[in-house]
Protein backbone atom coordinates (compact mmCIF):
# COMPACT_ATOMS: atom_id res chain seq x y z
CA UNK A 1 0.00 0.00 0.00
CA UNK A 2 0.90 3.99 -0.83
CA UNK A 3 0.17 6.37 1.60
CA UNK A 4 -1.85 9.39 0.22
CA UNK A 5 -0.28 12.85 0.22
CA UNK A 6 -2.18 14.50 2.97
CA UNK A 7 -4.17 17.44 2.93
CA UNK A 8 -5.55 20.22 4.43
CA UNK A 9 -9.07 18.24 4.52
CA UNK A 10 -9.88 15.81 7.30
CA UNK A 11 -13.50 14.58 7.92
CA UNK A 12 -14.67 13.87 11.19
CA UNK A 13 -17.19 10.65 11.52
CA UNK A 14 -19.06 11.50 15.16
CA UNK A 15 -18.93 15.40 16.64
CA UNK A 16 -20.59 14.89 19.62
CA UNK A 17 -18.74 16.02 22.64
CA UNK A 18 -14.60 15.03 21.97
CA UNK A 19 -15.38 14.92 17.96
CA UNK A 20 -16.76 18.97 18.27
CA UNK A 21 -13.87 19.54 20.46
CA UNK A 22 -11.12 18.08 17.57
CA UNK A 23 -13.94 19.86 14.18
CA UNK A 24 -13.35 23.44 16.76
CA UNK A 25 -9.58 23.27 17.08
CA UNK A 26 -9.12 21.98 13.10
CA UNK A 27 -11.28 24.45 11.80
CA UNK A 28 -9.76 27.38 14.06
CA UNK A 29 -6.08 26.10 12.39
CA UNK A 30 -7.13 26.53 9.07
CA UNK A 31 -8.50 23.23 8.11
CA UNK A 32 -11.27 22.30 5.75
CA UNK A 33 -13.43 20.12 8.14
CA UNK A 34 -15.73 17.48 6.85
CA UNK A 35 -18.40 16.00 9.40
CA UNK A 36 -20.97 13.65 9.94
CA UNK A 37 -22.78 12.53 12.63
CA UNK A 38 -25.90 10.34 13.06
CA UNK A 39 -27.07 12.96 15.05
CA UNK A 40 -28.24 15.77 12.21
CA UNK A 41 -28.32 18.33 14.99
CA UNK A 42 -24.37 18.02 16.20
CA UNK A 43 -23.22 19.36 12.76
CA UNK A 44 -25.59 22.96 12.43
CA UNK A 45 -23.46 25.06 14.71
CA UNK A 46 -20.12 23.60 13.33
CA UNK A 47 -21.05 24.73 9.65
CA UNK A 48 -21.38 28.26 11.16
CA UNK A 49 -18.06 27.89 11.82
CA UNK A 50 -17.47 26.88 8.15
CA UNK A 51 -17.37 22.89 8.57
CA UNK A 52 -18.93 21.01 5.93
CA UNK A 53 -21.67 18.44 7.44
CA UNK A 54 -22.37 15.54 4.74
CA UNK A 55 -25.42 13.10 5.58
CA UNK A 56 -23.26 9.98 5.28
CA UNK A 57 -19.42 8.67 6.18
CA UNK A 58 -19.49 7.41 2.42
CA UNK A 59 -20.03 11.39 1.04
CA UNK A 60 -17.44 12.53 3.31
CA UNK A 61 -15.14 10.23 3.09
CA UNK A 62 -15.26 11.25 -0.74
CA UNK A 63 -13.38 14.79 -0.04
CA UNK A 64 -11.42 13.61 2.51
CA UNK A 65 -8.37 11.67 2.36
CA UNK A 66 -7.92 11.32 5.91
CA UNK A 67 -10.73 10.39 8.72
CA UNK A 68 -11.01 10.83 12.02
CA UNK A 69 -13.44 8.47 14.21
CA UNK A 70 -15.11 9.95 16.79
CA UNK A 71 -17.69 8.22 17.56
CA UNK A 72 -19.12 6.46 21.02
CA UNK A 73 -17.85 2.68 21.01
CA UNK A 74 -18.21 -0.40 18.99
CA UNK A 75 -21.53 -0.32 18.15
CA UNK A 76 -21.61 2.99 16.25
CA UNK A 77 -18.15 1.91 14.47
CA UNK A 78 -19.56 -1.42 13.24
CA UNK A 79 -22.25 0.71 11.66
CA UNK A 80 -19.95 2.33 9.65
CA UNK A 81 -18.54 -0.82 8.66
CA UNK A 82 -21.63 -2.69 8.14
CA UNK A 83 -24.29 0.07 7.18
CA UNK A 84 -27.60 -0.66 7.45
CA UNK A 85 -29.59 1.23 4.08
CA UNK A 86 -27.00 3.33 3.75
CA UNK A 87 -23.94 3.97 1.20
CA UNK A 88 -21.15 1.58 2.03
CA UNK A 89 -18.14 3.84 3.79
CA UNK A 90 -15.91 1.18 1.89
CA UNK A 91 -17.18 2.34 -1.72
CA UNK A 92 -16.03 5.61 -0.51
CA UNK A 93 -12.37 4.57 0.98
CA UNK A 94 -9.44 4.71 -1.08
CA UNK A 95 -6.15 3.22 -1.24
CA UNK A 96 -3.69 4.97 0.83
CA UNK A 97 -6.23 6.68 3.03
CA UNK A 98 -5.86 6.85 6.23
CA UNK A 99 -8.50 6.19 9.42
CA UNK A 100 -8.06 7.63 13.07
CA UNK A 101 -10.16 4.97 15.30
CA UNK A 102 -9.60 7.60 18.73
CA UNK A 103 -13.17 6.17 20.75
CA UNK A 104 -12.30 3.28 23.59
CA UNK A 105 -12.20 0.22 22.55
CA UNK A 106 -11.67 -2.97 22.88
CA UNK A 107 -7.64 -4.08 21.46
CA UNK A 108 -8.71 -6.75 20.05
CA UNK A 109 -11.70 -5.33 18.01
CA UNK A 110 -9.14 -2.73 17.29
CA UNK A 111 -7.05 -5.09 15.39
CA UNK A 112 -10.03 -6.77 13.72
CA UNK A 113 -11.52 -2.88 12.28
CA UNK A 114 -6.73 -2.46 11.20
CA UNK A 115 -7.26 -5.48 9.70
CA UNK A 116 -10.63 -4.77 7.49
CA UNK A 117 -9.16 -1.69 6.55
CA UNK A 118 -5.74 -3.03 5.71
CA UNK A 119 -7.65 -5.39 3.35
CA UNK A 120 -8.63 -2.21 1.57
CA UNK A 121 -5.01 0.06 0.76
CA UNK A 122 -6.17 1.67 4.40
CA UNK A 123 -3.94 2.55 6.94
CA UNK A 124 -4.97 2.29 10.56
CA UNK A 125 -3.83 4.82 13.84
CA UNK A 126 -4.96 3.49 16.66
CA UNK A 127 -5.40 6.87 18.62
CA UNK A 128 -7.74 6.66 21.55
CA UNK A 129 -7.53 10.29 23.31
CA UNK A 130 -8.13 11.57 26.51
CA UNK A 131 -8.74 15.15 28.42
CA UNK A 132 -12.93 16.04 27.63
CA UNK A 133 -14.39 18.49 25.67
CA UNK A 134 -12.43 21.51 26.60
CA UNK A 135 -8.88 19.91 26.53
CA UNK A 136 -9.88 18.62 22.19
CA UNK A 137 -10.87 22.10 21.57
CA UNK A 138 -7.52 23.84 22.65
CA UNK A 139 -5.24 21.13 21.44
CA UNK A 140 -4.17 19.63 24.66
CA UNK A 141 -5.94 16.42 25.22
CA UNK A 142 -3.48 13.36 25.31
CA UNK A 143 -3.44 11.09 22.08
CA UNK A 144 -2.13 7.52 22.55
CA UNK A 145 -1.01 6.67 18.68
CA UNK A 146 -0.40 3.41 17.52
CA UNK A 147 0.91 2.37 14.07
CA UNK A 148 3.17 2.48 11.23
CA UNK A 149 6.13 4.20 11.45
CA UNK A 150 5.94 5.71 8.28
CA UNK A 151 2.10 6.68 8.92
CA UNK A 152 3.44 8.25 12.32
CA UNK A 153 5.56 9.88 9.72
CA UNK A 154 2.75 11.35 7.10
CA UNK A 155 0.46 12.58 9.90
CA UNK A 156 2.55 13.71 12.48
CA UNK A 157 1.87 17.47 11.85
CA UNK A 158 -2.32 16.93 12.29
CA UNK A 159 -1.19 14.75 15.52
CA UNK A 160 0.55 17.29 16.66
CA UNK A 161 -2.45 20.20 15.67
CA UNK A 162 -4.81 17.55 17.47
CA UNK A 163 -2.46 17.10 20.66
CA UNK A 164 0.23 19.00 22.17
CA UNK A 165 0.37 15.49 23.80
CA UNK A 166 1.02 12.58 21.55
CA UNK A 167 2.32 9.81 23.11
CA UNK A 168 3.98 7.38 20.64
CA UNK A 169 2.98 3.92 22.32
CA UNK A 170 4.21 1.75 19.37
CA UNK A 171 3.84 0.32 15.99
CA UNK A 172 1.28 -2.32 17.06
CA UNK A 173 -2.17 -1.44 16.20
CA UNK A 174 -3.93 -2.24 19.49
CA UNK A 175 -1.52 -1.01 21.71
CA UNK A 176 -3.27 2.33 21.62
CA UNK A 177 -6.60 1.15 22.69
CA UNK A 178 -4.55 -1.02 25.81
CA UNK A 179 -3.02 2.18 27.21
CA UNK A 180 -6.06 3.90 27.24
CA UNK A 181 -8.16 0.89 28.92
CA UNK A 182 -5.19 1.30 31.61
CA UNK A 183 -5.40 4.91 32.28
CA UNK A 184 -8.97 4.70 32.19
CA UNK A 185 -9.39 2.03 34.49
CA UNK A 186 -6.93 3.88 37.09
CA UNK A 187 -9.64 7.11 35.86
CA UNK A 188 -12.36 5.17 37.28
CA UNK A 189 -10.63 4.23 40.26
CA UNK A 190 -9.61 7.22 40.95
CA UNK A 191 -13.54 8.60 40.87
CA UNK A 192 -15.08 5.82 42.67
CA UNK A 193 -12.38 6.59 45.41
CA UNK A 194 -12.70 10.30 45.83
CA UNK A 195 -17.08 9.82 45.58
CA UNK A 196 -16.32 7.36 48.88
CA UNK A 197 -14.13 9.70 51.04
CA UNK A 198 -16.22 12.53 50.23
CA UNK A 199 -19.27 10.67 51.65
CA UNK A 200 -17.15 9.31 54.35
CA UNK A 201 -16.00 13.00 55.17
CA UNK A 202 -19.74 13.63 55.16
CA UNK A 203 -20.75 11.16 57.97
CA UNK A 204 -17.28 12.28 60.11
CA UNK A 205 -18.89 15.88 59.92
CA UNK A 206 -16.58 17.55 57.70
CA UNK A 207 -16.83 20.17 55.57
CA UNK A 208 -16.67 18.44 52.35
CA UNK A 209 -14.87 21.74 50.67
CA UNK A 210 -12.45 21.96 52.95
CA UNK A 211 -11.36 18.35 53.12
CA UNK A 212 -11.15 18.44 49.33
CA UNK A 213 -9.03 21.22 49.41
CA UNK A 214 -6.45 19.14 51.42
CA UNK A 215 -6.87 16.35 49.65
CA UNK A 216 -6.21 18.46 46.36
CA UNK A 217 -2.85 19.52 48.36
CA UNK A 218 -2.11 16.20 49.67
CA UNK A 219 -1.61 12.71 48.76
CA UNK A 220 -4.94 11.93 47.96
CA UNK A 221 -4.92 14.11 44.98
CA UNK A 222 -6.20 13.00 41.66
CA UNK A 223 -7.34 15.44 38.33
CA UNK A 224 -10.53 13.87 37.90
CA UNK A 225 -11.52 12.84 41.35
CA UNK A 226 -10.76 17.17 42.67
CA UNK A 227 -12.75 17.72 38.83
CA UNK A 228 -15.84 16.10 39.54
CA UNK A 229 -16.36 16.38 43.64
CA UNK A 230 -15.83 19.76 43.24
CA UNK A 231 -18.72 20.24 40.65
CA UNK A 232 -20.94 17.70 42.45
CA UNK A 233 -20.42 19.26 45.59
CA UNK A 234 -21.98 22.23 43.80
CA UNK A 235 -24.87 19.80 42.36
CA UNK A 236 -23.21 20.79 38.88
CA UNK A 237 -24.09 17.53 37.62
CA UNK A 238 -24.79 18.75 33.86
CA UNK A 239 -23.37 15.76 31.55
CA UNK A 240 -19.90 16.05 29.92
CA UNK A 241 -18.80 12.88 30.14
CA UNK A 242 -21.93 9.86 30.85
CA UNK A 243 -21.79 7.42 33.28
CA UNK A 244 -22.30 4.94 30.78
CA UNK A 245 -18.76 5.80 29.69
CA UNK A 246 -16.80 5.10 32.06
CA UNK A 247 -19.08 2.09 32.64
CA UNK A 248 -17.97 0.47 29.19
CA UNK A 249 -14.34 1.80 29.35
CA UNK A 250 -14.18 0.02 33.12
CA UNK A 251 -15.28 -3.16 31.78
CA UNK A 252 -13.17 -2.99 28.78
CA UNK A 253 -9.75 -2.74 31.03
CA UNK A 254 -11.24 -5.29 33.25
CA UNK A 255 -12.11 -7.94 30.27
CA UNK A 256 -8.87 -6.97 28.72
CA UNK A 257 -7.17 -8.32 32.07
CA UNK A 258 -8.34 -11.30 32.49
CA UNK A 259 -7.48 -12.42 28.68
CA UNK A 260 -4.09 -11.23 29.42
CA UNK A 261 -4.10 -13.42 33.02
CA UNK A 262 -4.05 -10.89 35.42
CA UNK A 263 -6.65 -10.91 38.25
CA UNK A 264 -7.10 -7.25 39.95
CA UNK A 265 -8.09 -6.09 43.04
CA UNK A 266 -9.34 -2.64 42.65
CA UNK A 267 -10.42 -2.79 38.79
CA UNK A 268 -13.15 -5.72 39.00
CA UNK A 269 -14.68 -3.75 42.04
CA UNK A 270 -14.69 -0.22 40.18
CA UNK A 271 -16.56 -1.50 37.48
CA UNK A 272 -18.85 -3.26 39.28
CA UNK A 273 -19.66 0.32 41.27
CA UNK A 274 -20.24 2.02 37.86
CA UNK A 275 -22.56 -0.82 36.38
CA UNK A 276 -24.33 -0.44 39.31
CA UNK A 277 -24.61 3.46 39.15
CA UNK A 278 -26.34 2.85 35.98
CA UNK A 279 -28.88 0.31 36.95
CA UNK A 280 -29.93 2.41 39.69
CA UNK A 281 -30.83 4.78 37.46
CA UNK A 282 -27.63 6.95 36.65
CA UNK A 283 -26.68 6.25 33.74
CA UNK A 284 -27.46 9.64 31.51
CA UNK A 285 -26.04 11.14 34.20
CA UNK A 286 -22.87 13.15 33.92
CA UNK A 287 -19.98 10.49 36.22
CA UNK A 288 -20.09 13.25 38.88
CA UNK A 289 -22.88 11.54 39.77
CA UNK A 290 -21.02 8.51 41.42
CA UNK A 291 -20.66 10.78 44.54
CA UNK A 292 -24.77 10.72 44.71
CA UNK A 293 -24.68 6.76 44.06
CA UNK A 294 -22.38 6.22 47.05
CA UNK A 295 -24.31 8.13 49.19
CA UNK A 296 -27.45 6.24 48.34
CA UNK A 297 -25.26 3.05 49.45
CA UNK A 298 -25.31 4.64 53.19
CA UNK A 299 -29.28 4.26 53.25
Amino acid sequence: MTLSQSASVVGIVGVGNMGGGIARRLLSLGYGVQVHDIDSDKTPALEDLGAVAHSSAASLSQISRTVIVCVVDHTQVDQLLNPNGKPSWWSALRSGDTVFLCPTLAPHYVETVASRLQAHGVFTIDAPMSGGPARAEAGTMSLMVACENAVFAQQEKLLHDLSSHVFRIGTRVGDGARTKLVNNLLAGINLVGAAEVMALSEHLGLSLDTTLSVIEQSSGQSWIGSERMRRALVDDLAPRAHMTLLTKDTGLAVDAAKTAGFHGVLGPLAAQAFAKACQAGLADADDAAMLQWVRQQQK
